[in-house]
């Protein structure tokens, strides 16, 4: 499967500053995939040392670490040379051995021409307790699928190319089409393993078979979360997040029989290990917006839409059985699908607008940041006329050049209300305003 951070992979290799690089992510997210793939397709050779399935291996990684000595004895364990300039040296699931992470920056000093790539979820944690110098290492996140690499791996390369694109008007065929796929994207999700699972087979259960068995894999994780919580108050939070997208997020509202300081830090581990991504509210009367991001009001996405989808229960056969893709799920999957697209077309974070006054609030779902520039972004269904909280935003930020709102409608434009209307499909090109 083509993924958008192949295109990173081969930048970095190339790069004359070149660090090690550490690419981060959940579980099963394609981590392993793609850096065996960069590994086959660039390299004469590959070094894959495995630090989960081979914890003996540990061991080459006590006493000193000299880069030297570490790839010298790794040499005789995968009894192949490691190379400088011609070998990937793969460290995966380096997690699972802090003082591997720690080596990464004398490779970066010792040995600079060696390319090395690490990989490992739960890295957030594991780093916690080391000591790591910053500018040592390269970091790059990856995400689930989104959904032009959902249609590239199911071999629609054309429409793909449509929706990276910058928007314009599709013909009603193409609009049906994209909306379509989008529909099931919405049940599929972007997990690699899910996404194979429904090509191989045309059978969305045995991808929500595959989704079940992730969230396994997650909660079984819970137990090497740390400062330790309850891992029923993790289960709770974690589920009753996936059933408010869409909503500002109150503490005491996440898990019954549990204190709210103990809600916050379940929350907050879990936005540590990216199952769950925390929306501040902003004020966007400048830039950057980071810089007026509230801690105390705030919403939450999951971090693939097929996880969500599992772990809210919703009926499948009501919800994939209605006609308008924003009503699916109270219109939540919508935002969660908007929302994740933005994480990647963003650049990770994520805004929203909420204006709290005694005679009225108001609540725009998403705040981009396109060429400079700040644009409100809706996710709704409607007219024009009913979309007040928008229209609101555009009359106090005239610095705004105009809304976004995404729905199951086609491209249009109200120039004179400073509005665009794009199609969901467009929700990454459009919120990052240059073409992939």
């Amino acid at each position: 499967m083509r993924r958008f951070i192949d295109r990173e992979l081969n930048e970095w290799k190339e790069s004359r500053r070149r660090k090690p690089l550490v690419l981060r992510g959940v579980r099963q997210v394609g981590k392993t995939y793609s850096v065996k793939q960069f590994g086959q397709n660039s390299f004469d050779t590959m070094a894959l040392v495995d630090l989960e399935r081979n914890p003996g291996w540990h061991r080459v990684f006590d006493g000193n670490l000299d880069p030297r000595r570490i790839c010298a004895d790794l040499e005789i364990l995968l009894k192949q040379k490691i190379l400088p300039g011609r070998t990937l040296l793969f460290i995966d699931e380096i997690q699972a051995c802090p003082r591997a992470i720690m080596a990464l920056r004398y490779f970066y000093e010792d040995l600079p021409d060696l390319h090395v790539v690490a990989a490992g979820s739960l890295l957030e944690f594991a780093m916690k307790d080391i000591s790591f110098p910053v500018g040592r290492a390269k970091f790059l996140q990856l995400y689930p699928m989104c959904f032009a690499e959902y249609l590239q791996a199911l071999g629609y390369d054309e429409a793909a190319e449509v929706i990276i694109a910058p928007p314009t008007r599709a013909s009603d065929t193409v609009h049906e089409f994209l909306c379509e796929e989008l529909r099931r994207y919405f049940f599929i999700g972007g997990m690699p393993e899910s996404v194979k699972s429904y090509k191989e087979t045309g059978s969305m259960r045995e991808s929500f078979e595959v989704q079940a068995e992730i969230c396994d894999t997650y909660r079984m994780d819970f137990a090497k979360y740390s400062p330790k919580v309850d891992k029923t108050c993790l289960n709770a939070v974690l589920t009753t997040v996936s059933q408010s997208v869409g909503q500002q997020i109150k503490y005491s509202r996440l898990a019954d029989g549990f204190s709210n300081p103990t809600r916050k830090k379940a929350f907050d581990l879990l936005c540590l290990a990216n199952l769950i991504r925390k929306v501040p509210s902003v004020d966007p009367s400048g830039l950057p917006l980071g810089a007026t991001a509230t801690s105390n009001i705030f919403k939450a996405l999951m971090t693939d839409i097929g996880f969500m989808r599992y772990l809210t229960g919703m009926p499948v056969d009501v919800e994939y059985g209605k006609a308008d893709l924003l009503s699916i799920y109270r219109g939540a999957m919508a935002e969660q699908f908007v929302g994740q697209e933005m994480v990647l077309s963003q650049g990770e974070n994520i805004y929203y607008w909420s204006r709290q006054a005694k005679s009225s609030s108001a609540e725009v779902d998403f705040v981009a940041v396109i060429d400079g520039k700040i644009h409100p972004v809706e996710v709704k269904s409607g007219s024009s006329g009913r979309l007040k909280s928008l229209h609101l935003f555009l009359k106090t930020y005239q610095n705004s050049p105009g809304g976004i709102v995404f729905s199951g409608r086609p491209y249009d434009t109200l120039p004179e209300k400073r509005i665009t209307f794009m199609p969901l499909y467009f929700a990454f090109s459009a919120s990052r305003g240059t073409k992939i």
